[in-house]
């Protein structure tokens, strides 16, 4: 069976889920919005994985969509919690998603997928993700380490889930935000949500901080 989380619970602020003895309590936070010139959206490390980056084969319309940061506090024991990015959700409308499928690029099939591997995701080196339009990230991809470090790499990084912001494309004014991506690197699996019509209502990356 390919991976299936509970995205709708997991996406919901005061959630709390429980296991082994570990507390996750949810909490919601905008982190901007990002410019969509193209439709074409896709999810990646921008830092490390702009080269290439594809886009999902699902498309939305071009526009301004707002970000969200969905973060977990976990605690054991009554300990302080630590602050980990369990989820980050471009909300493409305001209806309710009824249903989540896999967000694939070019040439996957879901068919594949079984209990081992049980979904396509994107890998994280330097431990950030983004959900940006493909000609944001494509712009990145022409940068040189001194550009990617001015752009994402502040002297003062903020507290998780570390939004920073870069304008990539001055002429469109597509955008990418960077946010910390769960316990760090890995490999991150997409979902695109549907809404009760049939439309596209957003596209949610999930950083495996929720226990199964």
């Amino acid at each position: 069976m390919p991976y299936s989380p509970d995205l709708t619970a997991m996406l919901t602020e005061g959630a709390r889920f429980e296991a082994d003895g570990i507390q996750y309590v949810i909490e919601r936070l905008p982190v901007g919005s990002v410019t969509v010139p193209t439709g074409e959206i896709t999810a990646c490390d921008p830092l490390t994985y702009s080269d290439g980056a594809e886009p999902f084969t699902v498309t939305i319309a071009p526009g301004v969509y707002p970000l969200t940061a969905w973060v977990a506090l976990i605690s054991q024991d009554g300990s302080a919690p630590q602050q980990r990015t369990a989820a980050l959700q471009l909300a493409v409308n305001d209806q309710p998603a009824v249903r989540w499928e896999m967000a694939l690029n070019p040439g996957q099939d879901v068919g594949v997928l079984d209990a081992d591997v049980g979904y396509f995701g994107y890998p994280v080196d330097a431990g950030v993700g983004a959900i940006a339009d493909v000609s944001a990230i494509a712009a990145v991809a022409a940068w040189d380490y001194d550009d990617l470090e001015d752009a994402f790499i502040p002297a003062q990084i903020p507290p998780g889930p570390a939004p920073v912001e870069a304008i990539t494309d001055d002429v469109t004014g597509a955008n990418v935000i960077i946010v910390s991506s769960g316990w760090g690197d890995g490999v991150y699996p997409t979902f695109v949500g549907y809404a009760a019509d049939g439309s596209v209502c957003g596209f949610v990356t999930d950083f495996l901080i929720i226990p199964d």
